[in-house]
């Protein structure tokens, strides 16, 4: 359990969906998570964004967990995944794809890249927010995260 003093959690979304990055922060709010999320459109950002590349994202946090979806332009999750966990500064944050496929080659693919869980996204919103507080359950109340002491 968090107490009152404790840091809100570093949360990067890499999405290109506006609607499903929006679904995500409703779920956030709606579980009434302690946390930043961050959010960017593709893994070409995703990795500006962990490197702290140019002026946007200079002061860009650490994330303590990113949530990746596979399917996005320029660069896709497991592109993003397979540099990411090559980065032996990056590679031990932890990331959860969070994605629309349930192909079986899909979820493989992720974990043999690097992935620490797989979720399919639910189509309905109800459960699209207990998929999320199950989430937010594992990750930031049972699990430690490095630097969360």
């Amino acid at each position: 359990m968090l107490n009152e003093n404790a840091r809100p959690f570093e949360l990067l979304l890499v999405e290109d969906e506006p609607a499903d990055a929006s679904l995500v922060r409703s779920a956030l709010r709606e579980n009434k998570l302690l946390c930043n999320m961050h959010h960017v459109l593709d893994g070409v950002e995703a990795l500006a964004f962990l490197r702290r590349e140019g002026a946007g994202y200079a002061e860009a946090p650490q994330p303590d967990l990113i949530l990746l979806d596979l399917n996005m332009p320029r660069m896709n999750g497991r592109e993003f995944l397979a540099e990411m966990k090559a980065d032996g500064k990056l590679a031990g944050i932890p990331v959860v794809v969070l994605t629309t496929s349930d192909v079986e080659r899909d979820v493989v693919a992720s974990y043999r890249l690097g992935a620490s869980g797989y979720i399919t996204k639910p189509v309905d919103m109800e459960q699209f927010i207990d998929a999320i507080r199950q989430l937010e359950n594992y990750w930031f109340t049972l699990t430690r995260l490095p630097g969360r002491c």
